[in-house]
């Protein structure tokens, strides 16, 4: 197992970056911003999206809003590499920790580099529910109508 320099999840392989990051068929312009792995794969399970992805390494805790653990550093570091991004998707699960983690990361996203359209996943997912659970046409939902 490695975990690719690019998105950050974990895949098997020898190669330094996954095979989603390697796609040359990958739309560019979008940035899905996740969680973890298994919110990597609902969404690629859904079939309806085609960007790139950053794994976030999971969300904040309500209890003293911690974020050690997180890598938002390394998030603000790859945006100004990404320069064909047009859009940051703020793909975490429709719960307080998932709501406290995407005001964050916006702020942090708008302060870093400002003039980047930044979204969050409309709420086609039920409040609590966990991205990794969401079925494909609830996840499409969620993108179609994201804000």
């Amino acid at each position: 197992m490695h975990q690719c320099r690019e998105c950050m999840r974990f895949f098997s392989g020898d190669a330094a970056v996954c095979g989603i990051c390697s796609n040359p068929e990958r739309d560019h312009s979008y940035l899905a911003v996740v969680a973890s792995d298994a919110d990597l794969a609902a969404l690629e399970r859904s079939g309806t999206y085609r960007g790139m992805y950053f794994v976030l390494g999971g969300t904040i805790s309500l209890a003293g809003d911690k974020i050690s653990g997180l890598r938002i550093k390394q998030l603000l570091d790859s945006v100004p590499k990404r320069k064909e991004v047009k859009e940051v998707i703020l793909a975490f699960p429709a719960n307080p920790e998932g709501d406290a983690t995407a005001i964050r990361v916006r702020e942090e996203l708008i302060s870093h580099a400002g003039g980047m359209k930044v979204t969050s996943l409309g709420r086609g997912l039920s409040t609590g529910s966990e991205l990794e659970y969401a079925d494909p046409e609830t996840i499409k939902s969620a993108l179609d109508s994201r804000r």
